[in-house]
C-alpha cells in the first residue's frame, strides 16, 4: 500500500469485520452489501472490487496458512491516488486475514462499562477507517472502559463500534437507521426478538432513562450480545447483566446456523 493512497493521506477509507464460526464466514454477503454501499458513499467507484471479494475471502479462509481455529477477515476499500472533488475513481484494496480473539469470560459474564462521548459520530451510516472520535473520549474515563458511547444532545445513538439497545419497560429501545450504522448482528438480534415476542422501539434512547433502565446491551460480530453495566457514573441495572441480553445471546447462538455460509 503506497503512503500516496488516501487511506494514509487523508483517511478515505472504509473496511468490514467478518468472523467465522466453525471455520465457515457469518453473514459474507451482508458484510459486503455494507461495504459496498459505505465505499458508494464515500465517492468510491469501486464495483468491481466488490465483485472480487468474495472468491478472494473464500480462497483464503481455505488456504493452508489461514488462522486456526477461527479467524477474522477485514476487507478495506482505498480512496486510491486520485481525488476528483471528492470522487475516488481508482480506489484500491486489501484484505486482513487474522486470528480471531474472543472476548473474556470477565466482558461477557461480568458485563462492560462505556464511556459517554457528548457528540454524533461523524457519518454515522457509513462504515469508515476513522475512529478518532471514539478513541479520543476513552481519555476520560477508566481502564475498564470498553468502548466509548456517542450521546449528542441528550441522545443516545451507538457505541464506537458496535449497536446500542436499552431496556426500559419490557420494551428494548435502540436508535433508528437514519443515525447509526446498520450493524449485521443489530439486524439479526431484531429479528430474533420480533419473533420471540420481544417489544422493540426504534428511536434513541434518551440520556435520562438510563437510570431508570432495566438494563442494557451492544451488539457487534465479536461481541455478538453484550451486556452492560455501567455508562460513565451511571450504573444500570444494579451493576448486573440483566435476563434479556443473556436470553437474546442465547437466541443468537441457538440460530446461528441461519445466517452461517455454505
Amino acid at each position: 500500500m503506497p503512503v500516496t493512497d488516501l487511506i494514509i493521506q487523508r483517511g478515505v477509507g472504509v473496511f468490514e469485520s467478518i468472523r467465522t464460526y466453525g471455520g465457515r464466514t457469518f453473514a459474507a454477503s451482508r458484510h459486503l452489501d455494507r461495504l459496498a454501499e459505505s465505499a458508494k458513499q464515500c465517492g468510491m467507484r469501486a464495483e468491481k472490487i466488490i465483485e472480487m471479494l468474495p472468491s478472494i475471502i473464500k480462497d483464503g479462509v481455505a488456504h493452508p496458512s489461514a488462522p486456526k481455529p477461527e479467524m477474522l477477515i477485514k476487507p478495506f476499500v482505498t480512496g486510491g491516488k486520485i481525488n476528483q472533488h471528492g470522487v475516488f475513481p481508482e480506489p484500491d484494496f486489501f484484505v486482513i486475514f487474522e486470528e480471531l480473539h474472543t472476548l473474556n469470560d470477565s466482558n461477557t459474564q461480568a458485563g462492560i462499562e462505556l464511556e459517554p462521548n457528548f457528540m454524533e459520530r461523524p457519518l454515522p451510516r457509513i462504515k469508515t477507517t476513522s475512529y478518532v472520535a471514539g478513541l479520543i473520549a476513552l481519555r476520560g474515563g477508566s481502564e475498564n472502559v470498553f468502548e466509548a458511547l456517542y450521546c449528542p444532545n441528550g441522545e443516545i445513538t451507538e457505541s464506537m463500534a458496535s449497536n446500542f439497545f436499552l431496556c426500559l419497560d419490557g420494551t428494548i429501545i435502540t436508535a433508528p437507521l437514519d443515525r447509526v450504522l446498520r450493524g449485521v448482528t443489530r439486524d439479526i438480534v431484531l429479528t430474533l426478538a420480533r419473533e420471540n415476542g420481544f417489544k422493540i422501539e426504534e428511536r434513541c434512547p434518551r440520556w435520562n432513562e438510563l437510570a431508570l433502565a432495566q438494563e442494557a446491551f451492544i451488539t457487534g460480530s465479536l461481541k455478538e450480545v453484550l451486556p452492560v453495566i455501567r455508562i460513565g457514573r451511571q450504573i444500570i441495572g444494579g451493576g448486573n447483566p440483566g435476563p434479556v441480553a443473556k436470553h437474546l445471546h442465547r437466541l443468537f447462538m441457538e440460530n446461528i446456523n441461519r445466517w452461517i455460509d455454505k
